[in-house]
């Protein structure tokens, strides 16, 4: 039984970080989200700032906090308690509000969510998962109940808000297509964009870079290293081996991105089979370590190869790699900001067909068009350049997006 002083004690711990957080910056997501549905899940990969968005909303949203609960379910005392009687609790003493932090931490949490959407029809529960491969595997089992949401790292235009730099709201793709160079102009006369745009290519799409300064790389590989030693064995039944395996697909992945990988010889490389490695494969694309990228729209169930592979950010890429390719980097950095809000898929021609309207080819200062000439509705995405011209566009306004 949950008791008066236990309950107390949980409160004043959720009155403590509701009172670290602070509410100078919101991420994207915060302004899109109906806070009104009676079931809201927030999964997105670790460090990506997930916690301090649920904080936000409290702080932001309730002056009297009495009908609220927060707690983060890798806490300790969870080992020894239910949750199901907490909730009950808080209820019975006139409790409408939950916010589970890190769910993936409770066992069964689908069941658990289940059963307090149904008995509890007042009550609002919001939740957060860090584990990618657990919420992916078991959301379905509240499909019909749940309203859910995708958090991504930091874009470069929230990197630059972070950073002091007020750019702006986000820009849809078809307006900076058109409007590139404006935008630009009332971008680059309030800040030096290029050498910002260098230091979020190494550290700005996890917002914990700056609570971390020279550590973040530390605070990076300690990521990678939960993901596989953690998140996978959740989902997967797998023994060490099999792990060590996951984890020398990512770095040897690392060295060679983007390829169009030859799978026989990477399974081999690794000593493992077609089935064994294709599941690693997207494994790591499901936790957010790795983006797996085609000519074709893929199944849900479908283990398709892909024809390349690319780490999912450019962070990864410096993280995991002595020596980072800057073809790759760019290449990367767009694909990254344009997955959240567009399907891309690999053309005859060019690096990238966007929402199957719009063709693209990336690279340095010095590109040209010889790649995707009378190719209708091409562009080139440009690095090196604080302003374009035409269908010249630079690349780092494609961080522009969300």
């Amino acid at each position: 039984m949950i008791t008066a002083q236990e309950y107390a004690q949980l409160r004043t711990l959720m009155e403590y970080r509701i009172s670290k957080t602070s509410v100078d910056f919101h991420r994207y997501l915060y302004y899109t989200i109906n806070w009104n549905n009676r079931l809201i899940g927030i999964k997105g990969c670790r460090g990506v700032g997930k916690t301090t968005l649920l904080l936000q909303h409290i702080k932001e949203t309730f002056a009297d906090r009495s009908q609220v609960l927060y707690v983060s379910l890798d806490n300790l005392w969870f080992k020894a308690h239910d949750v199901a009687e907490l909730v009950q609790y808080h209820y019975t003493h006139g409790g409408m509000y939950v916010f589970f932090d890190e769910i993936q931490c409770y066992p069964d949490w689908q069941f658990l969510l289940k059963n307090i959407y149904d008995n509890y029809p007042d009550m609002y529960v919001v939740y957060t998962g860090s584990s990618m491969l657990q919420i992916h595997a078991h959301e379905g089992d509240l499909s019909r109940r749940v309203r859910s949401y995708t958090l991504y790292g930091m874009s470069f235009r929230e990197f630059m808000q972070l950073e002091g730099c007020d750019v702006g709201k986000a820009v849809a793709l078809e307006e900076l297509l058109t409007n590139h160079t404006t935008i630009a102009t009332n971008i680059f006369t309030k800040v030096k964009v290029l050498p910002l745009f260098e230091r979020y290519l190494k550290h700005g799409y996890y917002p914990f870079y700056q609570a971390e300064a020279d550590g973040f790389g530390e605070r990076l590989q300690t990521v990678i290293k939960r993901v596989i030693e953690e998140d996978v064995p959740m989902v997967e039944d797998v023994d060490f081996s099999t792990l060590q395996k996951v984890q020398k697909m990512l770095v040897v992945l690392a060295e060679r991105v983007p390829l169009q990988p030859k799978m026989a010889e990477l399974f081999r490389v690794l000593d493992t089979n077609r089935n064994t490695g294709m599941k690693m494969l997207y494994l790591l694309e499901r936790a957010s370590m790795l983006a797996l990228y085609s000519s074709e729209i893929r199944s849900l169930k479908s283990l398709i190869k892909p024809d390349k592979i690319y780490l999912d950010n450019t962070n990864l890429m410096y993280a995991l790699s002595q020596h980072v390719d800057e073809g790759t980097l760019r290449e990367t950095f767009f694909y990254n900001q344009l997955k959240v809000l567009h399907e891309i898929l690999l053309p005859k021609q060019g690096d990238f067909l966007v929402d199957n309207q719009y063709l693209f080819e990336v690279g340095g200062a010095s590109k040209t068009f010889e790649q995707i000439k009378d190719q209708p509705n091409s562009f080139l995405a440009v690095d090196d350049v604080e302003m374009g011209v035409g269908n010249r566009i630079p690349l780092w306004m494609f961080g522009l997006l969300y």
